[in-house]
């Protein structure tokens, strides 16, 4: 009987475990395999007849990756990406909060703002962006216009070395907030009201209702938020190819990161094989900050029993 059970579901999926095998693990295995390479991208490869003979002629080791780890340039982008993460992270944690108990509270506006507030999410990065170019234009944006009613100079954004990766990150943060304060959203009307309500007849008020109550039980959910949006911010790309003047990663290269130069690698310089090697070390970076949350998150995450 319980064969019979288990050949049937194998049977039901089966077409979900062929499409992962096809179009996941034989890609990802692939790509390892060509980050051993020298590959430029514009032969014909052949994954299911002569892939390993074609591997073997063009197999340079580790060459890839020691380049890699050697080049200058890695050490900047991989800055770049941290200082992304240092000015989004905490960002888009604090406007996603406000957003959840914005939204939270009963009134009849209460699906308007739902609404409003999740347009964003639905709205392409191409579009965002193109938005936020426009907005962020030294000459005719209409953030700068308002600066210089009230007397300040507005800086040149996206053209200035300094104030072009802020620029990313205020059009991120908004396109993000959203997606992530519904999820907030819902761990906070998970929060049973009683231990609100024990909370008022010691007379407690809403600071530290929101201290003791809402942050400790709203951890796993803040936890499961952080994971994301750290993930979401070592995967950054649409916005700095829109953004920026022909995708050329800002001024003086003030926005390459790694997925960026993951393409610019493999679809402009002709080097799929040395591309492979970057996309397989932002694999590890990402899988090693996962495991570090972790173990770190048993030091501040609150899981009722």
């Amino acid at each position: 009987m319980y064969k019979k059970q288990g050949l049937r579901a194998f049977i039901f999926l089966l077409p979900s475990m062929a499409g992962l095998v096809l179009f996941n693990l034989i890609p990802i295995f692939a790509s390892l395999l060509l980050s051993l390479t020298d590959w430029s991208g514009l032969s014909r490869v052949r994954l299911f007849h002569g892939f390993f003979q074609f591997v073997g002629d063009k197999f340079v080791g580790f060459s890839n990756y020691s380049q890699l780890v050697k080049d200058p340039e890695f050490w900047v982008v991989l800055g770049h990406n941290a200082y992304f993460i240092l000015l989004y992270l905490p960002l888009v944690l604090l406007f996603s909060l406000m957003v959840a108990l914005i939204i939270q509270r009963k009134s009849r506006m209460a699906s308007v703002y739902r609404m409003l507030y999740y347009i964003p999410v639905l709205t392409s990065w191409v579009a965002g962006a193109l938005i936020w170019k426009w907005m962020l234009s030294p000459e005719y944006g209409p953030i700068n216009n308002a600066l210089s009613a009230i007397g300040i100079k507005g800086p040149l954004w996206l053209q200035s070395e300094s104030w072009a990766m802020p620029s990313i990150v205020l059009a991120s943060v908004w396109k993000d907030m959203g997606f992530y304060g519904m999820i907030l959203l819902s761990g906070l009307l998970a929060i049973n009201p009683e231990y609100y309500e024990a909370a008022e007849i010691d007379g407690a008020g809403y600071f530290q209702k929101f201290k003791s109550i809402t942050l400790p039980l709203l951890s796993p959910i803040l936890f499961y938020v952080i994971m994301l949006s750290l993930i979401n911010a070592f995967q950054l790309f649409p916005q700095i190819m829109v953004m920026t003047k022909n995708g050329d990663a800002g001024p003086n290269g003030a926005t390459m990161v790694m997925v960026e130069r993951i393409y610019k690698y493999a679809f402009k310089f002709g080097r799929m094989g040395y591309a492979a090697a970057w996309s397989w070390v932002l694999f590890v970076i990402i899988f090693g900050f996962t495991v570090l949350q972790n173990v770190l998150q048993r030091k501040w995450v609150y899981y009722e029993s």
